[in-house]
C-alpha cells in the first residue's frame, strides 16, 4: 500500500517583468517612505501607485516585491498566467511530500554541464529569493501566508530550457518516483517555452 502523501501548498509559477534584484533597493528606501525609486520602475501596479511621499507602505518588503515584480497589463489587473490546465497544476503540486517539483527535479538529477548552470538555474528558481542566496532578508515570506521561493530573468528561462534540451543532466538511479523528473522536467518546458514566448521571466511562489 502506497504511503499517504497530505496535499501540500501550491506552488505558482508567475510571469514577471522586473528582476528582483533592481527593486531591493527601492523597496527597502520604500519602508522608510521615500517611494521615487520604486514609482519610477514600476508603472502598472495600482498598489505601488498608491504609496504617498514620506508615508511607509502598510505592505511588508515581500509582499511590495510581489506587487512590483509581476508582468501587469496596462490596466494594472491581475496578469494572465503563463500555463494553464495539467501544467500549471502537476507543477503546482508534485505528488511528494511539500509538493515541490523543482526541488524534487534538483533531488533526483546529477548536472553534468560543465558550469553546472542547470542545477544553479533551478536552484535560483526556487530559492532564490532566500536570505541566504539573496543576501537580504525579508523577501521571502509574507504577511498573508505567501512564500516568494526565487526567480528567473527573461534570459535565464532560455538558458534553462536551452539546458534541459541539451540533456545537460541524468537522472540518480535512486530517483523516488519512477519517471518522476522526466514528468517534472516535461511540464517545466512547457512552462519556460510560455515565459519566452511571452518575452517574461518566472517568479515562483507558494499559497494555500
Amino acid at each position: 500500500m502506497s504511503r499517504y502523501i497530505k496535499p501540500s501548498a501550491f506552488h505558482s509559477f508567475d510571469p514577471l517583468r522586473i528582476d528582483p534584484l533592481e527593486l531591493i533597493e527601492p523597496i527597502q528606501s520604500s519602508l522608510g517612505g521615500d517611494h521615487h525609486q520604486l514609482k519610477e520602475l514600476v508603472k502598472n501596479s495600482p498598489d505601488i501607485s498608491a504609496f504617498k511621499q514620506g508615508v511607509p507602505p502598510i505592505f511588508d518588503p515581500a509582499t511590495i516585491l510581489f506587487l512590483s515584480c509581476l508582468d501587469l497589463p496596462d490596466d494594472g489587473e491581475t496578469p494572465e498566467p503563463i500555463e494553464k490546465g495539467l501544467t500549471r497544476d502537476r507543477l503546482g503540486r508534485f505528488p511528494i511530500e511539500g509538493g515541490n517539483a523543482i526541488e524534487y527535479i534538483i533531488a533526483s538529477t546529477i548536472d553534468n554541464s560543465e558550469e553546472k548552470i542547470f542545477h544553479d538555474l533551478l536552484i535560483k528558481l526556487s530559492e532564490g529569493l532566500d536570505e541566504n542566496n539573496l543576501g537580504e532578508a525579508g523577501f521571502t515570506n509574507t504577511m498573508s501566508g505567501m512564500v516568494l521561493c526565487g526567480w528567473l530573468t527573461k534570459e535565464e528561462v532560455i538558458e534553462l530550457r536551452d539546458s534541459i534540451q541539451r540533456q545537460d543532466w541524468s537522472i540518480n538511479a535512486d530517483e523516488l518516483i519512477d519517471g518522476g523528473v522526466l514528468d517534472a522536467v516535461r511540464h517545466l518546458i512547457v512552462m519556460l517555452r510560455g515565459a519566452e514566448k511571452r518575452q517574461c521571466g518566472l517568479l515562483m511562489r507558494i499559497y494555500g
